[in-house]
C-alpha cells in the first residue's frame, strides 16, 4: 500500500483541462430539466426564447471545481447558496465568478470485477438490477467487466428496459473467463492458459497468480472506462462506478496508476468505488480509495447485497447533485506549475469534498 505522503500527492492531481475554453464544460448547455443558472457576473441568465436550456459562459482562464457537501451523518446538503462558499488557491481567497447547484444528467460506466470470490460474485450479481433504480430518464449507462482483460458491454444507453435486460444477462464469471481477441502473448510458452504463439484463447482462467502476483488488471480497466467517457458531453457528470475487491496485479497492467488518474482528471471523470465484503475484511482496497479521492469521487463499503442495492442510488444522487464553482485565479504565482485548492462553507458542521488542486500546464497567464 502506498505511503500516506504518496497517497496525498496523488490525491491532489488535478484538472488542467478544467481550465475551460469559452464553451467548455459549464459553457456547454445545461441539462434540459435544470433551471436557469448563474452567469459569471452572478446574475441569473434569461433562458432563450422557445424554451431552450440556459447557458453559463466561462472565460478561458477560469478554474472549475465540482463540490460535494455532506452533513455529519453523511447526508447530502442541497440548500447552500453561492455566498456560503469560499474558495482559496494557494491560500489566497478567490472570487467565485460562476456558481451552479443544478442537477446534471449522468454518463456512467458500471465497471464490474469479473474475478471475485464466489460469495462476493453472487452478492454483486443479485444487486445489479438496483443500478437502474438510481437512474433518471436522462442518465445513460455502459455495463463493462474486467479481469486480466477489459470486457466492454453493448454501449451507452438511456433505455432502462435495455439496461435491465443487459444487467439480467450480465453474469459474473464463476467459471474461468477467456481473453478477447488480442495479439499473441509472448511472455513464455503459456501464461494463464493462453498460448504464446497463437491468438486463440484456451478455456483456462483469464486471471491467476504468477510468482505470488495477481494478474487482475484494475488499472487497465479504469483506463479503458475513462476512454469510453472522454467524449460524452460536458453538460453531463461523467463517472465510473467501480465494484471490486480491490485486488490489482500492478506488474500486469499496461497503464500505470498515475497516468490513469491524469486521464480521469483530463476527461473530468469521477470514480465512485464500491468495495465488496472480502475487500473490507482483507483491507485490500487501497486502489479503490486512491481513485475515488484523486478524482473527487467517493468510496463505499458493502458487506451484503442489501447494502449494495442502497449504495447505487446514493452514488447516483451524490454525483448528480454536486455544486459547481468557477473562478479566475488572482493574486497567486502564475509561473508555478501546481496550485492547491481549498473549498470551505460558512455553515458549521459540514464536510466538503472537492479536488485539492490543479496543474497549470498550458494555461494562459
Amino acid at each position: 500500500m502506498r505511503d500516506m505522503k504518496s497517497l496525498r500527492k496523488i490525491a491532489v492531481l488535478t484538472v488542467a483541462t478544467m481550465l475551460c475554453a469559452p464553451e467548455a464544460w459549464l459553457g456547454a448547455q445545461a441539462p434540459a430539466q435544470a433551471p436557469a443558472s448563474a452567469s459569471p457576473s452572478g446574475a441569473p441568465q434569461t433562458p432563450p426564447q422557445g424554451g431552450g436550456p440556459a447557458k453559463i459562459t466561462i472565460i478561458s482562464n477560469q478554474v472549475v471545481v465540482p463540490v460535494t457537501v455532506k452533513d455529519r451523518s453523511g447526508n447530502l446538503v442541497a440548500d447552500l447558496h453561492r455566498d456560503e462558499f469560499r474558495i482559496f488557491e494557494d491560500k489566497v481567497e478567490q472570487r467565485i465568478s460562476a456558481f451552479s447547484a443544478e442537477a446534471y444528467p449522468l454518463s456512467m460506466v458500471v465497471l464490474l470485477d469479473n474475478d471475485l470470490k464466489s460469495k462476493d460474485a453472487e452478492q454483486v450479481a443479485a444487486s445489479l438490477r438496483s443500478v437502474i433504480a438510481g437512474m433518471s430518464a436522462n442518465d445513460e449507462a455502459f455495463i463493462c467487466k474486467f479481469d486480466q482483460f477489459f470486457h466492454p458491454g453493448k454501449g451507452f444507453t438511456m433505455d432502462q428496459d435495455k439496461l435491465m435486460t443487459e444487467l439480467k444477462r450480465t453474469a459474473l464469471d464463476e467459471e474461468p473467463s477467456v481473453a478477447p481477441p488480442s495479439p499473441a502473448i509472448n511472455n513464455g510458452p503459456t501464461i494463464n492458459g493462453h498460448s504464446a504463439t497463437s491468438d486463440a484463447p484456451s478455456t483456462a482462467a483469464a486471471t491467476a497468480n504468477i510468482k505470488g502476483q495477481p494478474t487482475k488488471a484494475l488499472d487497465d480497466a479504469v483506463y479503458e472506462a475513462a476512454q469510453l467517457l472522454k467524449d460524452r458531453g460536458r453538460d453531463r457528470r461523467k463517472m465510473i462506478i467501480l465494484i471490486s475487491d480491490g485486488v490489482n496485479g500492478v506488474k500486469f497492467n499496461k497503464n500505470k496508476y498515475d497516468n490513469v488518474v491524469k486521464d480521469l482528471l483530463r476527461y473530468e471523470v469521477s470514480v465512485y468505488s464500491v468495495a465488496v465484503s472480502s475487500a473490507y475484511f482483507n483491507r485490500r482496497f487501497s486502489h479503490l480509495i486512491d481513485y475515488a479521492h484523486a478524482t473527487g469521487g467517493d468510496v463505499f463499503f458493502a458487506a451484503k447485497r442489501e447494502t449494495m442495492e442502497e449504495l447505487y442510488s446514493r452514488i447516483a444522487e451524490q454525483a448528480r447533485n454536486e455544486y459547481t464553482l468557477a473562478y479566475s485565479p488572482s493574486g497567486t504565482d502564475r509561473s508555478a506549475e501546481y496550485h492547491a485548492i481549498e473549498v470551505r462553507v460558512e455553515r458549521a458542521g459540514l464536510n466538503v469534498t472537492a479536488r485539492e488542486g490543479y496543474f497549470a500546464s498550458g494555461v494562459p497567464h
